[in-house]
């Protein structure tokens, strides 16, 4: 096990330098860096706010490149990109994530505020999805070419055609203060008031907030669990061992909790951590810019787009190496729970 587990440590190094080296790459020959960015701000902010605009041109372009030559210094441009590339691996390696560009603050303070959002969103809707999909896809099976289990499928299926961000646009435009009704709010995981309220008052005003984005992203969500748990279901309740079980005199809820539960749970049991971690760090962005929830999602979008390199680089390796534990951490708990599969047949 000990050696198996060794083996997967250090097939991760390979992995995490090279998402690391493609995208720093890739960076290098992306027009439009930040510190372009960060001049053609600043002289469109002069020139609105009725700066020079006389003067020679050599003058002109003599102080632009003097400020060009500044900015590179400031972000570390003015140095080779292969030295920068091993100085953000040596500080990568002390989980030294880097400075913001365009926040000047560091990366994992930026990310440790996007956090409240993520995790409310992530958790809930992992777990409202799970506490779903899995009972729901049990009845499915146990049902399977009923009247329910075609209304029920015709339901998961709609509700899985329909992306988030339009059933977000519908809810607004229904309950959130659109033509319609105006029963919840629009903005924040809480209210103006939040710290003045009681808690009760305060949990409520908090699932308050999260009703109409925890709508959006479970009915999207929970279609695929509850398929697989009733396709697995199917398929163990078709064995040769059922009808063994059967043929003995067990009732129908013996054979389903003792015979045919545990071993139907495998693929869902396994697949938790990644959909645990994926429901924190994989937040949709539509959904945060919707409903006004500044989250890790939109983190990420305006770093992108603004050209900030260390939140690019620094959540990518994060996020990176939590993807590469909790796939070691799936293949474990598989081990853990189906006893014929092997250490040493799985390393192979």
């Amino acid at each position: 096990m000990w050696s198996y587990i060794l083996k997967r440590i250090l097939l991760m190094v390979p992995t995490l330098l090279g998402a690391l080296t493609i995208t720093f790459v890739v960076i290098q020959f992306v027009p439009g860096g930040p510190v372009e960015q960060l001049m053609a701000e600043t002289k469109a902010a002069n020139q609105g706010d009725g700066g020079p605009r006389t003067g020679g041109y050599r003058a002109q372009r003599d102080s632009d490149a003097k400020q060009l030559a500044e900015l590179k210094a400031l972000y570390g441009f003015d140095k080779p990109a292969h030295e920068r590339y091993f100085e953000m691996l040596k500080n990568f390696l002390q989980f030294d994530l880097g400075r913001s560009f365009r926040h000047n603050k560091d990366v994992w303070t930026l990310i440790k505020e996007k956090l409240p959002v993520s995790i409310s969103l992530g958790l809930w809707t992992f777990l409202l999805s799970y506490l779903i999909s899995v009972p729901l896809g049990v009845l499915k099976a146990v049902r399977e070419g009923s009247r329910f289990d075609a209304v029920t499928t015709g339901f998961v299926l709609l509700g899985y055609a329909i992306p988030g961000f339009v059933l977000g646009l519908l809810l607004i435009v229904f309950f959130a203060g659109g033509t319609f009704l105006d029963w919840f709010p629009l903005r924040g995981l809480t209210s103006d008031n939040w710290a003045d309220l009681s808690w009760p008052a305060r949990i409520a005003d908090y699932f308050w907030h999260l009703t109409l984005p925890l709508i959006c992203m479970v009915l999207g969500s929970f279609a695929v669990t509850t398929l697989l748990t009733k396709n697995t279901f199917v398929e163990e309740i078709r064995k040769q061992y059922v009808l063994v079980a059967r043929a003995k005199g067990l009732s129908q809820q013996q054979v389903l909790y003792k015979h045919i539960f545990r071993n139907a749970l495998i693929p869902l049991v396994t697949g938790f951590p990644a959909a645990f971690v994926g429901a924190f760090f994989a937040g949709s962005l539509l959904i945060e810019t919707l409903f006004s929830l500044d989250g890790l999602g939109l983190l990420s979008y305006e770093a992108v787009v603004r050209r900030d390199y260390p939140v690019v680089l620094g959540s990518l390796y994060l996020f990176t190496l939590i993807g590469l534990v909790v796939k070691l951490v799936s293949d474990l708990l598989y081990v853990a729970v189906d006893p014929r599969v092997q250490f040493s047949s799985v390393g192979r």
